[in-house]
């Protein structure tokens, strides 16, 4: 709690999903300076609204959320937008921070950014052994290079920036838009608006085959602030949930149960999987900051089902 009393903290990215909580868990641990900006007044790939940020908010510690993302469908649309807007916004961030002089920069990279191969479940260690998945490689490579930069920034400047990998996120909040949605997000809509429409069969991309490690986002959101608090070295650490990998397929089916979803499922192998499997190793977070996940999948997964559904009906009033 002490850690944050009279610091003033900029979190970008902090009204969107993840950002949210991380922002409600500033503010329950006393933090009553935190500063959002907003993309319609910060424009980060500018780099004048980057400098105009760091004077108008004047920063302690930078928690740095803001990125594009989405599925492997817009991914694969618009590699060139997600390379460059993710790129630009981290780099002019940190050397900005740097200018002025921040106590600490939290950079957020992305489980992307691991070989499509890597060995499961990923280490740390492993993050430069391939090139990552083809479908997100882009975003994924954008986001690894703030920590390159954050590893050289800390060599020559003696600038304490930390780098985080967060896994697959999910939960309450998250972005359920049919273009540019996650999977899971993407899973529950189509169950429910199946379910609703009296569909026999959705269809999904892939074989089912591919697997996934999910992370709750209010955990992720308490991993970062641990992080923020008890970690101030160069090496990058994953946040997840512990030995957690569950198959396309069998996420399928606990969604549809979930959902009450009963009809068929058909799978169009003609569209990409995705990275094979996705697992972290999560015992350098738990060793080195104390954190370690804390929400059953399935609850988790209960109530992201339970939000969706509530926005749904406030929609139809």
């Amino acid at each position: 709690m002490s850690f944050w009393q009279n610091k003033h903290v900029t979190v970008t990215g902090g009204a969107g999903f993840l950002g949210s909580f991380v922002v409600r868990k500033l503010e329950d641990r006393g933090c009553r300076a935190v500063f959002i900006p907003r993309s319609k007044e910060y424009n980060l790939v500018e780099k004048d609204a980057v400098l105009r940020l760091y004077k108008d908010a004047r920063p302690d510690v930078v928690i740095h959320l803001a990125a594009k993302v989405g599925g492997i469908g817009i991914n694969q649309r618009c590699p060139g937008e997600f390379f460059y807007d993710n790129l630009v916004m981290g780099l002019q961030m940190m050397e900005c921070g740097r200018l002025h002089g921040i106590e600490k920069f939290v950079a957020i990279g992305t489980i992307c950014a691991y070989p499509k191969f890597a060995a499961v479940p990923f280490k740390e260690e492993q993050i430069w052994d391939g090139y990552p998945e083809e479908t997100n490689a882009p975003y994924g490579l954008a986001k690894k290079m703030l920590l390159v930069q954050a590893q050289a920034y800390r060599a020559q400047y003696g600038f304490n920036a930390i780098y985080l990998l967060p896994t697959n996120l999910y939960g309450p909040g998250d972005n359920f838009a049919a273009e540019s949605s996650h999977v899971i997000p993407a899973l529950i809509r189509k169950c429910l608006e199946a379910k609703e429409r009296g569909e026999t069969a959705v269809t999904l991309w892939g074989d089912g085959s591919a697997t996934r490690s999910f992370l709750y986002v209010e955990d992720c959101a308490e991993g970062i602030l641990l992080a923020a608090e008890r970690y101030s070295e160069g090496d990058p650490v994953n946040l997840g949930a512990a030995d957690h990998e569950i198959s396309i397929r069998d996420l399928v089916g606990l969604i549809a149960r979930l959902t009450g979803y009963e009809g068929g499922i058909r799978w169009d192998a003609t569209r990409p999987n995705g990275q094979p499997r996705r697992c972290v190793d999560t015992i350098k977070a738990e060793k080195l900051f104390g954190f370690r996940a804390g929400t059953p999948f399935e609850q988790g997964l209960e109530r992201t089902i339970a939000w969706y559904r509530n926005v749904l009906q406030n929609r139809s009033h």
